[in-house]
């Protein structure tokens, strides 16, 4: 029972489900419970569709607290001396500070300030963002016990509450105010051996060639909790889904003893063909990227002494023109954005941290992943 402080709802923990049931072991103070988990009943708050999954025990559907509260306008918290769970309505003014998403970490960079660049990608205000970890953001596990910001890496799903300010770059990039660490998943990147549509969702499989016969290796079981979307928070449908496809899954961290072990799929992520996560291109090479660095810093004028990180150490990434939201100043400059949308073309962002980052965000440069041409600026507000 979910003690209530200030304005409460009551609701029940159902997270860590792998299968179709749920089962708690039966000790002095946790009775034996047996649930269904429904994947089809769609769970709305205010009007709006979630990702929340209901699970049935004796015909009174439950959902995950946290997940719930924060999509309803409350703040968990637990006592576990006194095994507790609060729910805190968050006022209205606290909540219009913050955007809210939840995902797994698909990079984690230490800045030379002692902050930590995250880039998250999953569901939320941005499917895809930069959030920037330091000794003001608030870590913690789904019980409220503290995490150190060296826990968070590759693969950790987080629920995260970041803002008030968004920089206008692509991918949107904001302080980090508070990070809740849900789990770790496990990471797989490699092609798809075989993709199927199964009764109640999608299995995926990965496997290796012995003597010319195709052997599974890995089975992964999506449901209707299972984000697919390409590195940049795009959604893909399953049906776009081919054997041979290149991707990276996040999942588990359980699996079956069986053979091949099966686990449950949270997150796959589409990777082009010949490329990964930074873009068309592939990984850049050090002596690219620090080319790139050398022209935007030329081209930040002034901006120079508000930057608050080593020349060297700006972050150097390959993104999409299209959907992007860098402006370009001059006719010749606009000229030459339209020319690459319209070929699919891409963009080498440099971004810096500075000084004015809490009122305007980072300062980020753009050019013609092509011809390496200035192209313009990201709004910082």
């Amino acid at each position: 029972m979910i003690k209530h402080k200030k304005k409460l709802i009551v609701l029940m923990t159902a997270a860590g489900l792998l299968g179709a049931s749920l089962t708690a072991g039966a000790t002095d103070l946790v009775d034996k419970v047996t649930g269904i988990w429904h994947k089809e009943v769609k769970v709305v708050v205010n009007g709006q569709p979630t990702d929340l999954v209901p699970v049935y025990i004796d015909g009174v559907a439950y959902v995950p607290v946290r997940a719930a509260a924060g999509d309803m306008g409350y703040e968990v918290t637990y006592n576990d001396a006194s095994k507790e769970i609060g729910l805190n309505k968050i006022s209205q003014e606290e909540a219009a500070d913050y955007m809210r998403g939840t995902g797994v970490i698909v990079g984690v960079t230490p800045m030379d300030n002692g902050s930590l660049r995250i880039e998250l990608l999953g569901k939320g205000a941005g499917a895809w963002v930069i959030l920037y970890v330091d000794d003001k953001t608030t870590i913690a596990d789904e019980a409220g016990n503290a995490v150190a910001a060296a826990d968070l890496k590759a693969g950790t799903q987080i629920y995260a509450e970041y803002g008030p300010v968004m920089a206008m770059s692509f991918p949107g990039q904001s302080h980090a105010a508070r990070v809740t660490v849900s789990a770790q998943r496990l990471v797989k990147e490699d092609v798809i051996q075989s993709v199927e549509k199964t009764g109640d969702g999608w299995q995926v499989r990965f496997g290796e060639v012995r003597d010319g016969a195709a052997v599974p290796t890995l089975t992964l079981n999506a449901g209707k909790e299972t984000s697919v979307l390409t590195p940049q928070g795009e959604s893909v449908a399953w049906e776009d889904l081919k054997a041979g496809a290149k991707v990276r899954a996040y999942y588990g961290p359980i699996a079956t003893k069986s053979i091949p072990p099966q686990s449950p799929l949270f997150y796959l992520v589409v990777l082009p063909d010949g490329q990964d996560e930074q873009g068309p291109a592939g990984k850049m090479t050090p002596e690219a990227a620090q080319e790139y660095r050398d022209l935007a810093w030329a081209q930040i004028g002034e901006q120079t002494s508000h930057v608050t990180i080593k020349p060297e150490e700006a972050v150097v990434q390959i993104e999409r023109a299209e959907g992007s939201g860098v402006m370009a100043a001059s006719d010749e400059q606009k000229q030459l954005l339209a020319d690459i949308r319209a070929a699919g073309g891409n963009l080498v962002t440099v971004t810096y941290q500075t000084d004015q980052d809490p009122l305007l965000g980072p300062l980020t440069v753009a050019f013609d992943f092509q011809t390496k041409a200035f192209v313009g600026f990201f709004p910082r507000r």
